[in-house]
């Protein structure tokens, strides 16, 4: 059963938890925001799907965002109580450690599990289905720019075309007119007609270019100022349309393969992804950890020079993780133990200097000291 003092600790830490976590979205969102947006221009990401594969991503940028949110949160709410003299009235009345330590704790474990759910399976889930929506809007005609019942110019002087009518998911086309002029071989410009009764798009084994699959139609191919005029009956005629542009940059088949696989390879760039993801949960408790004793601080003490401190103190952190996990997927470690003792060293200092600003101090009398 929860105190009155516990449920006004968790409230407050709440708050600035949740206050933080918002300011945080804003600005990962931003950054998330310009990276598909570059990936729309160049290709590789149709428009029709960007605000989809956005909030995809978001959901998996929790693991990193969840934790940061959690310890800056936190350590504002603690700082703002110390400043304003809080804490020193709940000593003065007899709360020990156990008051600020068991409020944290719960909040502690519910972040961890909230967390440890993004990192191992809510977070490769949304990898996988961002990367599937991209691949279904790349086979679709409507991801290509076409529309039922309007005249499209094709991308690259392709020509215009004409669709009367889509499927839902935009491969399989109604009547289809097509409108393209070439030069040939002589210099004279020649103007090609197609019509089809039916058409159906489909990609490249390597997924690259888009091709239009017409069927059943007439191509008219009619030289300009001439009257050699050509009419040719097909059953299947293939006409190409955009190229799509594959950024591989940020491929990473291990962070879209679920944990279970990631268990089951032994390679190096597999043991690197599963050790971050464990690690994020786990860095949340040492996190929040590391929020007691750094969020001390006097009244007249600088508004945010334990922020910065904390901060700082952040990085390093992730920093190590980051250096270790590089160096692990590299091969030039074997195995994920340096990470772990980080872990639980950087634990094991923050509770010494929490149990340390919280120990009864010893007085010394005047005539034992003479």
């Amino acid at each position: 059963m929860l105190s009155i003092l516990d449920r006004y600790f968790l409230r407050e830490l709440a708050y600035g938890i949740v206050a933080t976590a918002v300011v945080l979205l804003v600005i990962f969102a931003g950054g998330a925001f310009a990276t598909v947006l570059q990936k729309v221009a160049n290709g590789s990401i149709q428009p029709s799907v960007m605000f989809e594969v956005l909030g995809l991503q978001m959901v998996d940028l929790l693991s990193t965002l969840l934790p940061m949110s959690a310890f800056l949160g936190t350590l504002i709410a603690l700082g703002r109580m110390y400043r304003e003299s809080e804490m020193h009235v709940l000593a003065s009345s007899g709360m020990g450690p156990g008051g600020m330590l068991r409020p944290v704790a719960i909040l502690a474990v519910v972040a961890t599990v909230v967390v440890g759910t993004v990192a191992l399976w809510l977070g490769p889930l949304s990898a996988r289905t961002a990367d599937q929506v991209i691949a279904a809007a790349n086979k679709s005609v409507i991801a290509a720019g076409l529309d039922a019942g309007r005249f499209t110019e094709l991308p690259g002087k392709g020509g215009i075309i004409f669709v009367e009518s889509l499927s839902r998911d935009g491969t399989v086309l109604g009547k289809t007119f097509l409108a393209s002029d070439h030069t040939d071989g002589a210099g004279k410009v020649q103007v090609r007609v197609v019509n089809a009764k039916s058409g159906r798009m489909y990609q490249e084994s390597d997924g690259q270019n888009r091709f239009l699959a017409l069927y059943d139609g007439w191509q008219f191919e009619i030289p300009l100022g001439g009257d050699n005029w050509r009419r040719m009956k097909y059953d299947r005629n293939d006409a190409s349309l955009s190229s799509i542009t594959d950024d591989d940059s940020d491929s990473d088949p291990a962070h879209e393969a679920t944990t279970a696989d990631l268990f089951k390879a032994h390679d190096a760039e597999s043991l690197g992804e599963l050790v971050s993801r464990f690690a994020a949960p786990v860095s949340t408790l040492v996190l929040m950890m590391m929020v007691l004793p750094m969020s001390r601080q006097a009244p007249r003490d600088a508004r945010y020079g334990r922020l910065l401190v904390a901060v700082l103190a952040y990085f390093l952190y992730v920093i190590w993780q980051l250096i270790a996990r590089a160096q692990i997927i590299k091969e030039h470690l074997h195995t994920s133990i340096p990470i772990w003792v980080l872990h639980v060293i950087v634990f094991l200092v923050a509770a010494w200097f929490f149990r340390r600003q919280n120990s009864p101090r010893r007085v010394v009398a005047k005539g034992a000291a003479a």
